[in-house]
């Protein structure tokens, strides 16, 4: 039996990596118990480590940056900011044009 070329081939029954649950890519390191690809379970993305930072990244800002998701609580900050971060208030009628 040969150490190299024949034994590699060998190697098709363990698998380190499974399907993410946040990012659905299969990165999820079953000892390690965490994703190669997003970081999870930490709370920031692993994208926010790695590529943001370098210029050989910008297409992967693209994809995750700001904007490109839901945005469920910022997207209303900027009209709140115009309105004063006013709560619990009515607003005031507009006066009517004769």
């Amino acid at each position: 039996m040969t150490k190299g070329t024949t034994s590699m081939g060998k190697r098709q029954s363990v698998k380190s990596h499974g399907l993410c649950r946040r990012c659905n890519k299969r990165s999820w390191h079953y000892q390690k118990q965490s994703c190669a690809s997003c970081g999870f379970p930490l709370a920031k993305t692993r994208t926010a480590f790695s590529s943001f930072h370098f210029n050989w990244g910008a297409k992967a800002k693209r994809r995750t940056t700001t904007g490109t998701g839901r945005m469920r609580s910022l997207k209303y900050v900027s009209r709140r900011f115009k309105n004063g971060f006013r709560e619990g208030t009515v607003a005031k009628k507009a006066p009517a044009s004769a």
